[in-house]
């Protein structure tokens, strides 16, 4: 057993991406030296040597990448499958490959609502307990004037999400929309009490340079002494624009990514003079999924740009 363990650890730094330093989660990529790759890191090399009117490089030995050069690496990314990992609800081990399965539908201290939620039940818990709390939950027996306000608060949710798809089926309608999957990755102020902000690199969308930086707790003090984390961020428009870019966005998880993210969709018109939206919560479903990502090398997502023509 501890053999194996030592042999897991030992692989996993070995199989892990050069420039990440992440274990794989989707598609690996070699260069033609053998250095890996992960998905979201060989784009974004791609994507940097774009910027640069450069070729690409690998980090590790600088032969030039490209997506005729690079390719896949099948047997590492089967390895990488079959590799453990926690589960973030009872703890277990379980390959990779199964891992999400297990949290989804199997693990029996994953967490799971009361079924009466509708009538109002806040229960929150472990799924294997769902049962003995519903046999002695009290709103089954509660009259319908008890119930209504769960109801019209339900109704409420609903208008709302009605109204919010409604808005993205609008969008999908303009003329000009553009996606780009972009990583964020850490840097530290120069303030005297350093605060950590992750940024992007520049990107191009819409024939300008854009970032998106985001920030921890909106950069207070001491964000390791509070339990309630978040992330926000900001879109930056980097280079001169002759009129004002009226442009809808929105992140997404992506295809590099196994981020837990709601949807939100933002909104600012920019200028030279407000070249940068407010910072927007990124929406994710609780504090321990902020924690999952702040624990990465690098946040990848999927930012969905639409500009609105006059």
């Amino acid at each position: 057993s501890q053999i194996n363990e030592k042999l897991e650890h030992r692989l996993g730094g070995i199989l892990c991406c050069a420039v990440c330093l992440d274990l794989p989660k989707i598609a690996v990529y070699q260069c033609q030296m053998g250095h890996l790759m992960c998905a979201a890191c060989f784009t974004h090399l791609l994507a940097d040597g774009r910027l640069r009117d450069q070729a690409a490089t690998c980090p590790n030995c600088r032969v030039e990448i490209s997506k005729s050069t690079a390719s896949r690496n099948l047997a590492v990314e089967k390895a990488v499958s079959e590799l453990p990992s926690d589960c973030q609800y009872c703890g277990k081990e379980f390959p990779c490959k199964s891992l999400e399965r297990h949290e989804q539908i199997e693990c029996e201290e994953r967490p799971s609502n009361c079924k009466y939620i509708r009538i109002g039940c806040q229960w929150k818990g472990p799924i294997h307990e769902a049962h003995e709390h519903e046999q002695v939950c009290a709103h089954p027996k509660k009259s319908g004037a008890e119930v209504m306000s769960a109801l019209q608060a339900r109704d409420m949710d609903f208008e709302e999400e009605k109204k919010f798809y409604a808005t993205l089926i609008d969008l999908l309608s303009y003329e000009k929309i553009i996606f780009n999957d972009l990583q964020m990755k850490p840097y530290r102020t120069d303030e005297y009490v350093q605060k950590l902000f992750y940024e992007t690199a520049r990107f191009t969308a819409f024939n300008h340079q854009w970032v998106v930086k985001a920030r921890i707790n909106n950069s207070q003090r001491d964000p390791h002494q509070s339990c309630d984390r978040e992330i926000t961020y900001q879109l930056i428009l980097k280079t001169k624009t002759s009129c004002p870019l009226n442009i809808h966005y929105f992140a997404l998880k992506g295809p590099f990514s196994d981020m837990k993210l709601n949807t939100k969709i933002y909104k600012h018109d920019f200028t030279d003079t407000e070249n940068m939206s407010d910072y927007n919560l990124l929406p994710l479903p609780d504090s321990s999924e902020c924690n999952r990502l702040l624990a990465s090398k690098a946040i990848n997502f999927r930012l969905i740009m639409f500009l609105l023509s006059k």
